[in-house]
């Protein structure tokens, strides 16, 4: 299952930056065609030190053709269009196949 991942840097208003994605943003990736799930995550700090993101989301297709049809959708136009509303301090974006396992040794 291919996903399209975001990672969004630390906010200067993480309070703006929050109510934008929640009331603007994520309501348009919901529209994305066959979009199978999409999970939030809040990142944690390690030994003291605080997160390089404020922001991971992983939006799950079951195929890349399902991936790219919603990228190039009125839904994905859209929200590509709508990052630089609340992204200003910058949005890293990749698309991450699932590995293939190890084979055995």
């Amino acid at each position: 299952m291919p996903r399209l991942v975001a990672l969004y840097n630390v906010p200067e208003d993480p309070t703006a930056f929050d109510a934008h994605y929640s009331d603007v943003h994520s309501p348009i990736v919901a529209r994305y065609p066959n979009l199978r799930d999409v999970r939030l995550t809040r990142p944690l700090g390690v030994a003291g030190r605080p997160a390089p993101y404020h922001l991971v989301v992983e939006m799950i297709f079951d195929t890349d053709a399902d991936l790219a049809a919603a990228l190039s959708s009125e839904a994905g136009i859209e929200s590509a269009r709508d990052l630089r509303n609340f992204a200003s301090a910058g949005v890293t974006l990749f698309i991450a196949p699932d590995a293939e396992p190890a084979p055995d040794a």
